[in-house]
């Protein structure tokens, strides 16, 4: 990815859009106008940029809302499964990003009165090890997105509920997912392109944070596991995937 990057800047690239912490941390490096477009956790306690409402570099974009979110998808849990006391937490932990993510997940875990159980992924191998648990909470990244199929599976076979970040994951037979609306992200994401062509400088383009939040939910797989979806669950659901 670093000499990637270093052919977009000798190739004069005005603006890099990227979807990752990675990705994010060398494009800043290279030097080129970056928009993080998603993917990246907090983009300050990450080291991205100085401060929300002023960047204060070549960096800006959207920022997660990873506290809120976690909050949110544990809540949706609960909803589902009362009695869920333990819940697994599958992340990349070699993205500061996501372990960044994790961290925020856990302590609003803790505060539902959930245990978590921690299980941070490098390599495709490490998906096989086994789930000690009532449900699982699944962050996106490259890896977990690459090996989202072992995940769907697992959950599957064991009939373990799980909540996803990304709501295709739940069309692909996830049970349910709760995150900003995709579209939303690339279309703020657009916009800021828009600015900096027009002469705006990164630094004074604020971090935006999503607005729209997408709660989808897979009755087929829901069924399949012989779970019973409330009512009151249901009608929360902004898609029902039958």
């Amino acid at each position: 990815m670093p000499k990637q990057m270093q052919e977009l800047k000798t190739a004069n690239v005005d603006v890099v859009v990227t979807v990752s912490y990675p990705a994010a941390l060398i494009a800043k490096s290279s030097g080129i106008a970056t928009v993080i477009a998603t993917g990246s956790g907090d983009p300050v306690a990450a080291g991205l940029v100085a401060s929300l409402a002023r960047p204060g570099g070549i960096v800006t974009g959207l920022s997660d809302v990873a506290t809120t979110l976690s909050t949110k998808r544990l809540s949706l849990l609960k909803e589902l499964l009362p009695q869920v006391r333990r819940v697994a937490m599958l992340w990349n932990k070699g993205d500061r990003g996501m372990s960044l993510r994790y961290e925020a997940s856990a302590v609003a875990a803790r505060e539902l009165g959930v245990t978590v159980q921690p299980l941070g992924v490098s390599e495709p191998d490490d998906f096989i090890e086994a789930f000690e648990t009532m449900a699982i909470l699944m962050v996106s990244d490259s890896l977990t997105l690459l090996n989202r199929r072992r995940v769907l599976e697992y959950a599957a076979d064991r009939r373990l509920p799980a909540i996803y970040e990304t709501d295709s994951l739940t069309r692909e037979g996830g049970l349910m997912s709760y995150g900003p609306d995709r579209r939303e992200i690339f279309e703020r994401s657009a916009a800021l392109v828009d600015r900096i062509f027009k002469g705006t400088k990164p630094a004074d383009l604020p971090v935006e944070q999503p607005t729209r939040f997408l709660f989808v939910l897979n009755l087929k797989t829901a069924k399949a596991m012989g779970l019973n979806v409330p009512n009151t669950l249901l009608a929360l659901a902004d898609e029902v995937v039958e």
